[in-house]
């Protein structure tokens, strides 16, 4: 495993994250909506400033995690389409393990709950495609 082509693959895919995550909850504002619906679940925008540098840093760290697991699956480094379905595969962990299972614990309505899962999903395919353009290996002339 190349710890540096690891580390700027985090880095990128971090940043890939949180653009695709701004454009669709922008994009979306039906989906601002939904949150807005349940502020005794929720921060508010200006509350969750003053936590968002943990929020950052463990999204880094997080991505972070899924390189290094990217590393391991894709030594010699992958295509875009590996890691597309790698991203793919994330994204359904992701949606599943947090969105729609946050679904039966918390007292929020379904349509957040779709919302939040779509935007997950989008956003680890996409973590997952930067990572494996990221991590490639130079190309040998």
């Amino acid at each position: 495993m190349n710890y540096a082509r690891i580390g700027l693959a985090a880095l990128g895919a971090t940043v890939a994250y949180f653009v695709l995550g701004g454009i669709l909850l922008s994009g979306l504002p039906s989906l601002r909506k939904e949150f807005m619906k349940y502020p005794a679940v929720f921060r508010t925008q200006d509350d969750m400033k003053r936590v968002m540098p943990m929020g950052m840093i463990s999204i880094l760290v997080g991505i972070f995690v899924v390189a290094v697991l990217y590393a391991m699956a894709y030594p010699a480094g992958g295509g875009v389409f590996d890691g597309a379905r790698f991203g793919a595969l994330i994204g359904v962990f992701a949606a599943c393990g947090f969105a729609l299972h946050n679904h039966m614990l918390l007292n929020i309505g379904i349509k957040l709950t779709v919302g939040q899962a779509v935007t997950y999903f989008a956003q680890w395919l996409v973590v997952g495609i930067v990572i494996s353009l990221i991590y490639a290996p130079a190309a040998v002339p």
